[in-house]
C-alpha cells in the first residue's frame, strides 16, 4: 500500500522531489473573480495549462472566455479538447491544439430542444460522441449519439431514468450512464429529494436497448462520475463516486463515496466516512484502484482492491476536486489533483509535489491530459 501523504500541501513551500515529471499539459476549466468594493466582476475560462515541474511552474497557455462554467472536459486524439457546459448546459466546444475554439454548438439550435448534463465521451472506434442530456418539459433523460466531427446529433436514447451524469464505455462498446437520479427544476435545482431514483444503466450504443440496470440500496446516493480501474492482472473495475443528498449534515457527512460495478454487481465496498459524503470527481490509482476526492472535507482518498473496507488519506488539499492519472504509462499509478491554491501530484513510490496557479482562479471540477 502507497505511504507518502501530501499532508497540509502549500504551493507556496512546494515539496521538493527527486525525480520530477516531464512538462505537461491539461485542457481545464476555471474561474476568475476580479473587482472590487462592491460591484466584483468574474469570468469563466476553459484552455489549456502547462505543467513545468522541472522549473515548478504551472504556465497558462490559452484563455478561452465561455459563457458559464464549463464540466466535463474530454482529450481528443490531435492534441485537443472539446469542453461541455455545466448543468442545465447550453454549449459544447472544441478547441484545436493550440487551444483556440473551432466549433461551437449551441443547444438552444439543436432539435429537440435539451440541456446537457456535462459529460461527453467517445464511441468505442472513435466516430461518435455521447453526450447525456435531460427534456427540462419532462425531466426525462436521454443520451445523444453525435457525429465525432461536426457535433451533429445523429441518434438520441432513452437512459431509463433522471438526471444522466457521466457516461462511459465498455470494454465490449457498449454504453454504461449514470443516472443520477435527483429531480430537478427546470433551471437545474434539486427539489423533492425523497424521490431520488439513482441507477446505473448498460445500453447498446447502436439502438438504445436497455440492456441492465443497477441500484444502490440507499436511493439517497446520487451515482456520478465513473473511472476504470487499471490493472494489467485483473478485470477492470468501474468506480463509481457518490454524492449523498440526505436530509441532514450529519448524515451526508458520514455517507459513503465509493461504490463498485463488477459487471454483475453494483455494490458499496467501504463505509469509511473518509470522504466527508461528496467525491467530486474520481480517478484510477495504484494497484486497481481509486482516488477520490472528498472536496468537502479537503481531502483526496484511496480505495485499494487489497485493503477494499478502507479508505486511506493521500491529500490534504482545499477545495481539492479535478483529478486525472499523471501523463507516463511507464509509472501508472499516480495522479494530478485540482485544488484551490494549485495542483498536486501524488504517486505511491515517488515524493509528492505541488506547483501554485498562475493568477488567483477558481478551478472547476474537472480536467484532463492531452497528448
Amino acid at each position: 500500500m502507497p505511504d507518502h501523504t501530501l499532508a497540509q500541501a502549500d504551493p507556496s513551500h512546494p515539496v521538493p522531489t527527486a525525480n520530477p515529471l516531464p512538462s505537461a499539459r491539461l485542457a481545464a476549466a476555471w474561474r476568475v473573480q476580479s473587482g472590487t468594493g462592491n460591484t466584483p466582476t468574474t469570468g469563466d475560462f476553459v484552455g489549456i495549462l502547462q505543467l513545468d515541474w522541472a522549473a515548478g511552474l504551472v504556465r497558462m497557455i490559452t484563455e478561452v472566455p465561455v459563457a458559464g462554467r464549463a464540466h466535463g472536459l474530454l482529450a481528443e486524439t490531435d492534441g485537443g479538447f472539446l469542453a461541455v457546459s455545466s448543468r442545465p448546459g447550453r454549449w459544447l466546444l472544441r478547441c484545436d491544439a493550440q487551444g483556440q475554439v473551432i466549433h461551437r454548438l449551441a443547444m438552444d439550435d439543436d432539435t429537440p430542444n435539451r440541456t446537457l448534463d456535462g459529460h461527453v465521451t467517445p464511441s468505442a472506434n472513435g466516430q461518435w460522441l455521447f453526450t447525456t442530456e435531460t427534456d427540462r418539459s419532462t425531466g426525462e433523460g436521454w443520451v445523444s449519439v453525435r457525429d465525432h466531427r461536426n457535433l451533429v446529433r445523429v441518434a438520441q436514447w432513452r437512459t431509463h431514468g433522471i438526471d444522466p451524469h457521466q457516461c462511459l464505455t465498455d470494454t465490449d462498446g457498449t454504453l454504461l450512464v449514470a443516472n443520477g437520479g435527483i429531480p430537478r427544476t427546470s433551471d437545474g435545482q434539486k427539489r423533492d429529494l425523497h424521490r431520488m431514483a439513482p441507477s446505473l444503466v448498460r445500453i447498446a450504443p447502436d439502438n438504445g436497448e436497455l440492456l441492465g440496470q443497477w441500484r444502490l440500496d440507499d436511493p439517497r446516493l446520487s451515482i456520478r462520475h465513473m473511472a476504470w480501474s487499471r490493472r494489467a492482472d485483473a478485470t477492470p473495475l468501474l468506480g463509481i463516486g457518490l454524492q449523498a443528498e440526505h436530509d441532514t449534515l450529519e448524515q451526508r457527512r458520514d455517507a459513503p463515496v465509493l461504490a463498485v460495478w463488477n459487471g454483475k454487481t453494483l455494490r458499496i465496498p467501504t463505509r469509511s466516512a473518509l470522504g466527508g459524503g461528496y467525491a467530486g470527481d474520481i480517478a484510477p490509482g495504484p494497484g486497481g484502484g481509486f482516488v477520490l476526492s472528498g472536496q468537502r472535507v479537503n481531502r483526496g482518498v484511496l480505495w485499494h482492491p487489497d485493503a477494499p473496507n478502507e479508505l486511506m488519506t493521500i491529500a490534504e488539499l482545499r477545495e481539492v476536486c479535478a483529478l486525472s492519472t499523471w501523463p507516463l504509462e511507464s509509472q501508472p499509478g499516480g495522479v494530478l489533483l485540482g485544488a484551490a491554491r494549485g495542483v498536486a501530484r501524488w504517486h505511491p513510490r515517488h515524493d509528492p509535489a505541488m506547483l501554485a496557479w498562475p493568477r488567483a482562479m477558481s478551478p472547476d471540477n474537472h480536467w484532463v491530459v492531452l497528448s
